[in-house]
């Protein structure tokens, strides 16, 4: 839509079932309708909401391309929506900006609804409609406006830390422990609720996964914070392991002893062509899993994978340039160049464990 990709998960359809059953029998019990038309009317709402969420969602990706930052797409879910975009906002005002659009939309959309449900006439399909569009919208752009990550709401707290302190970093950590008050208040709303019996029983579950994956979200955002602190450590010159080069053709043993006796033992098997150009890199995983009898007997090129199958990273990149390469092209292992010549390779256990230091990686 609006030249934006559009992607629909398929746990939508829990959320139309749910939704449809839950407020088709709200609406037959208003209206005194039969069973059908109150379900009819129950699945009016859900593509109501769902409408709703797009055009929402469509206020960020507007928003956010209008100020040149490109989006990849929107993505339509059991809890609601998320725009996905290809880099973050440049400065504060352009993050709050982006940040507020889309509850924004909800919000225009919701007091619309309002004011052609007051104009109708109670007890018409037409008006329930109606009433489902005003309900629809201003529980969105109510519930993302709360100042918590990942809702929009939060995002505007994090802009607004970020242009008083200058720190981005610290902006983002803030909202996100304010989205872990917001997440656990939630629940406990929800709870509340429930016991008084304003809540139906069937909405329990959804509700507290909504707070489940608000606490959730909070805490990446939070972790997220931490990490990027750390990217100006990023040195490919003495993050990358070295490289030993060894022939075409040289018998895997081989190889290892002569990287053993260099006194690199964690360098990477670098496999050159007879004129000495490097074509390919030993996979570690594939050479530790050849039995020791069969390793003389191996060549280099059977455990190896060509260079021209793994993404490269320049030497000279900043940490930025460096994780935004990384999020593009995932992978275990990284040529590290400068110029044409293959000077190491980044590990991506190496980056995660200099970025989370504390943290205790699998092996």
């Amino acid at each position: 839509m609006f030249g934006v990709p559009l992607h629909l998960n398929g746990s939508m359809v829990l959320l139309a079932v749910l939704i449809a059953v839950l407020y088709g029998e709200f609406a037959r019990r208003q209206l005194d309708l039969p069973q059908l038309s109150g379900y009819l009317i129950g699945f009016g709402f859900v593509v109501s909401l769902l409408g709703s969420v797009l055009l929402h969602e469509l206020g960020h990706a507007l928003t956010a391309r209008r100020y040149g930052i490109g989006v990849r797409g929107i993505t339509l879910e059991l809890l609601g929506g998320y725009t996905e975009m290809d880099r973050d906002a440049p400065s504060p005002r352009v993050d709050l900006m982006v940040s507020l659009a889309g509850p924004a939309v909800s919000a225009v959309l919701g007091v619309l609804a309002v004011a052609a449900t007051l104009a109708l006439p109670e007890g018409t399909v037409a008006h329930q409609l109606a009433f489902q569009l005003a309900v629809s919208n201003v529980i969105v752009a109510l519930f993302n406006s709360l100042p918590g990550l990942p809702l929009d709401g939060g995002r505007a707290l994090r802009a607004a830390v970020w242009g008083l302190t200058r720190d981005r970093h610290l902006g983002t950590e803030v909202a996100g422990w304010a989205g872990r008050v917001v997440a656990v208040g939630t629940a406990a709303l929800v709870l509340v609720l429930t016991v008084e019996r304003r809540l139906a029983p069937l909405a329990l579950p959804l509700m507290l996964l909504v707070a489940v994956t608000l606490w959730r979200g909070a805490g990446q955002s939070i972790r997220a914070a931490r990490v990027s602190r750390r990217f100006p450590l990023i040195d490919l010159a003495r993050l990358a392991r070295p490289v030993w080069s060894v022939a075409t053709g040289t018998p895997l043993a081989e190889a290892q002893r002569r990287r053993a006796e260099s006194g690199q033992p964690d360098a990477a098997l670098l496999v050159t062509d007879s004129t000495g150009r490097p074509v390919a890199l030993v996979d570690p995983a594939a050479a530790d899993a050849v039995p020791l009898e069969r390793r003389p007997w191996l060549a280099v090129d059977a455990v190896a994978r060509s260079l021209g199958t793994l993404p490269t990273l320049s030497v000279g990149w900043d940490g930025e340039r460096v994780m935004e390469a990384v999020q593009t092209y995932p992978g275990a292992q990284y040529v590290v160049t400068s110029g044409e010549d293959v000077v190491g390779i980044l590990h991506i256990a190496d980056l995660a464990q200099l970025l989370e230091p504390n943290r205790k990686m699998t092996p």
